[in-house]
């Protein structure tokens, strides 16, 4: 009997020593505690991310842990506002700029910083009127043009339109554009002078983004009083 118990009391302490395994080390610290690197072979594949969490790597610990994928996304835009987040209307004051590094046909808008409706002033720059690409990747840019009161005679001469201009190591590059639309009525031509692009494109760092007019140089100076314009942009990958 003495023997049984004995036996079993050795179980019970060989189970508790055992109940932390240590790879590469005499003193782990965790159920698993692996000294290492770790390599994994083969991993099944998920077409979903619905119940699953994120591993995690914690540098100071030395630590795997789980995260919320909502949670990793928060951090990675500082908790709160994408940090590439920038958006601008202008409702008065808008003329148009022609600068010699522009495309032919193309004028750009005054934006200014204080016309920002969301994002950091360091992302613009009021030395020419641009957002400036913090980092790089594929960035959703939207911009919308409304010439006077968005209804006029023809003015579709120069097909004018909206455009956006990316400026790369002293090289502006129209990246997109679309004119306004028009419609010849019985003893009427109008011009739909209200357009806008919304797309996605593949930045670097440094670039810069003009937002105007195309084909504008028709266009009455006046109306330009009563127009509005407004843009967006923001990293949506790397």
């Amino acid at each position: 009997m003495k023997t049984k118990i004995s036996i079993l009391i050795l179980f019970l302490i060989s189970f508790q020593a055992f109940s932390q395994v240590g790879i590469n080390t005499t003193t782990p610290a965790a159920t698993l505690d692996v000294n290492g690197d770790v390599k994994v072979r083969q991993v099944p594949t998920t077409t979903t991310l619905t119940g699953f969490d994120v591993m995690m790597y914690n540098i100071a610990t030395g630590e795997l842990q789980q995260a919320d994928p909502a949670l990793v996304a928060s951090a990675g835009s500082g908790g709160a506002t994408n940090p590439t987040l920038f958006a601008a209307k202008k409702t008065a004051g808008i003329s148009l700029l022609s600068l010699g590094l522009f495309p032919s046909g193309f004028r750009g808008v005054n934006f200014l910083t204080a016309e920002r409706t969301i994002g950091s002033a360091a992302l613009f720059s009021d030395t020419d009127n641009t957002y400036v690409v913090p980092s790089d990747g594929v960035y959703a840019i939207g911009f919308t043009f409304r010439y006077g009161t968005g209804l006029q005679a023809s003015i579709l001469a120069n097909s004018p339109g909206v455009g956006i201009v990316r400026t790369r190591a002293g090289v502006a590059t129209t990246i997109d554009s679309r004119a306004f639309s028009g419609a010849n009525l019985i003893l009427l031509s109008l011009t739909i002078s209200e357009s806008s692009l919304n797309s996605i494109y593949s930045l670097q760092a440094g670039d810069k983004i003009s937002f105007g007019l195309v084909g504008s140089s028709a266009l009455d100076v006046g109306l330009l009083g009563s127009s509005v314009a407004s843009f967006y942009i923001y990293k949506v990958s790397n």
